[in-house]
């Protein structure tokens, strides 16, 4: 029998596609409830289609495929569609709420019996899966489009990432639009998320929870802006295409770059990732080193950089790169250090081992760096490269499960995650007790708790403090506990005890520079900030690729050490980079009115109550953490006469 001809019709179209973050997975959860938030999803996205002349060509579960008659209506489209579900999410209970992410792509599609096929359906999709939640993710053909007919609101060129199976590379765009009125901005968290080429650091700082706490947290803990002192996201690097160059240290200087993940599956990225942790941390602690920060060095995963561009951007002479193939219960690890200065490989290996060695493994290569740079170690760092973690693989492969899943808590406020984390943790105490590392990181999950307010109160940020100490008794060299406590003590106002473990935990790794800016911040809160600007500027050298929080600490040290002008330069640069950051606005507003320029000074207060209509300087006095009262008093005074109440 002959075949039926098929009705075919090739054509450009603007071609949409949505999806809901985590659905899949929360209908195993709760399917009731999912359901029923389907059906306000779907009468949302039917309703903002319509208006803006687009056609649903399919739907599969969660997932809208929407064809318009040009860019600009799906482009809008989108627009109102993420307006609309973040009024939505307004009043909801986290539970309750619904986020989205959209891809779009303008290219040629192949109408066959209904259905529709070709690259321009494949990109879409592939830019929807690029998306962070809430956000819109385009095509450069897109962009080109619509850059000067529509507001898009804040625009983040992300590179040109490799889409699965599209063959072709290109530009690729996050925008970043208005929260609707009355609505924390939560955007600028977002921005930094993006890209995905950050990866955060074995443990929060303390700073770097701030901006977290203004955009995602209720306004009650809003004082609190500094506090939390800095690792990942808001305060993520920065992703600018090149930096100025640097000059070299006056001692042998590295940056280990993220080991590939060549196991044939891409779940086992987090094995690779906590193994080139692992081996930064160690060599981080030599004082006779300058290492670079794993969040400036995560920029480059799966990037193909020049390394001697590299080298000059960074201001380092060798770069340690390599990959990790897990199978069974093998590992290979292969590994070259390279002179970038010289364009040459000093030494190249490549490691077959039981995974059962993977421990003396990584001390192996630490050595052989230690080795061929000729370095001088301290007693104390002598004893860090035979300081035993865990002789317990499962327990070690539970807790690089849980570091990633508490990094997926902290980056998209999950509860879920932190608690699937915790569970992570406890698991791996439970079958080595003795493992420090995870009492550090089952800390961290009462830490984030309590700052996210999922559990409110004081009790979440005392069992972080149990779980810390516990920690640091089973092994006091660890410098993220450290810094964690330090964060535990400023949150409860105990400056001096703040002081003494981020002190502690810089003497421990003097190359951590999220330590020198949590140090900075805790000082400038003591009152203490001329001493504060240099470690954060060391932490600025450390980490070239700094984020925002690093400038905002920074601009907070110069305030309170009466270098107004100096503050006012730096914020106005941090709102060129996050122009929606409420803690800039709120520096400009009190250094101007420090210096007696009232119009000035109300602008930004002004600023401050339109992205933050609840802010009151009465929840500020009762919670900020000056130690001296009377700096308090000014830092009130100066606010008011900006105009805010």
């Amino acid at each position: 029998m002959a075949e039926v001809p098929q009705s075919e019709t090739r054509r450009l179209s603007a071609i949409m596609f949505t999806d809901i973050v985590g659905f899949s997975r929360q209908m195993g959860v709760d399917e009731t409830r999912m359901l029923r938030l389907l059906e306000v999803h779907n009468q949302l996205i039917h309703h903002a289609v319509t208006t803006h002349h687009g056609t649903v060509i399919k739907t599969v579960g969660d997932a809208f495929l929407v064809d318009f008659p040009s860019v600009v209506h799906a482009v809008q489209c989108a627009q109102a569609i993420q307006t609309q579900f973040r009024t939505h999410n307004m009043e909801k209970e986290q539970a309750e709420q619904i986020h989205v992410r959209i891809g779009i792509h303008l290219g040629d599609i192949v109408e066959r019996d209904g259905d529709v096929f070709g690259d321009g359906v494949n990109i879409a999709a592939r830019l929807q899966g690029l998306a962070e939640p809430d956000t819109i993710c385009i095509s450069d053909v897109v962009y080109r489009d619509v850059a000067k007919k529509l507001d898009v609101g804040t625009v983040v060129p992300l590179g040109k990432p490799k889409l699965k199976n599209i063959a072709e590379r290109f530009v690729v765009y996050a925008l970043l639009p208005e929260a609707p009125k009355g609505l924390g901005q939560n955007l600028n968290v977002q921005r930094l998320k993006l890209s995905r080429r950050v990866r955060p650091v074995h443990w929060l700082s303390v700073a770097g929870l701030l901006l977290v706490v203004i955009t995602l947290i209720t306004v009650r803990y809003l004082p609190f802006l500094h506090l939390l002192l800095s690792p990942p996201q808001p305060f993520a690097p920065s992703t600018e295409a090149t930096l100025p160059p640097l000059p070299l240290p006056d001692k042998p200087s590295i940056v280990v770059l993220p080991f590939a993940n060549m196991s044939d599956d891409p779940s086992q990225d987090y094995f690779s990732d906590g193994i080139t942790e692992d081996i930064t941390t160690d060599l981080s602690r030599l004082s006779s080193l300058f290492v670079i920060s794993r969040n400036t060095a995560f920029v480059y995963k799966g990037k193909a950089v020049k390394l001697s561009d590299l080298s000059k951007e960074l201001g380092v002479q060798y770069v340690l790169e390599g990959s990790v193939r897990r199978a069974d219960n093998q590992v290979r690890i292969t590994t070259q250090l390279i002179d970038a200065r010289q364009d040459r490989h000093v030494w190249a290996e490549r490691y077959d081992r039981p995974l059962q060695d993977i421990f003396a493994l990584q001390d192996e290569i630490v050595r052989k760096i230690v080795t061929t740079l000729k370095l001088q170690l301290t007693l104390m760092e002598q004893g860090v490269l035979v300081r035993k973690r865990t002789d317990n693989l499962e327990a070690y492969d539970l807790y690089l499960r849980g570091l990633e899943t508490v990094w997926r808590a902290y980056y998209g406020t999950k509860k879920d995650a932190n608690e699937q984390a915790r569970q992570l943790l406890e698991k791996a105490i439970a079958v080595d007790p003795s493992y420090a590392e995870a009492y550090t990181g089952l800390g961290m999950t009462y830490f984030l708790d309590g700052f996210y307010r999922w559990n409110p109160g004081q009790q979440s940020f005392e069992r972080a403090h149990e779980q810390l100490q516990k920690a640091v008794a089973l092994d006091d060299t660890l410098p993220q506990a450290h810094r964690i406590l330090g964060g535990v003590y400023v949150w409860q106002k105990q400056h001096e005890r703040a002081i003494a473990e981020a002190q502690r935990a810089i003497t421990l790794d003097p190359n951590d520079a999220d330590g020198y800016e949590t140090l900075g911040a805790i000082l400038t809160w003591a009152g203490q900030p001329k001493e504060a600007i240099g470690l954060i500027e060391k932490a600025m050298r450390l980490n070239p690729r700094y984020p925002p929080m690093y400038v905002q600490s920074l601009s907070f040290s110069y305030r309170l050490a009466g270098q107004y002008e100096e503050a006012i330069a730096l914020s106005k640069k941090l709102l060129i980079r996050t122009p929606h950051f409420v803690p800039a606005h709120l520096q400009l507003a009190n250094c101007y009115a420090q210096l007696g320029r009232l119009e000035e000074a109300r602008a930004e207060a002004t600023a401050v109550m339109r992205l933050m209509p609840r802010y009151s300087l009465e929840i500020v006095r009762q919670n900020i953490p000056f130690k001296d009262p009377v700096v308090l008093e000014r830092e009130i005074d100066a606010w008011r006469k900006a105009g805010l109440k």
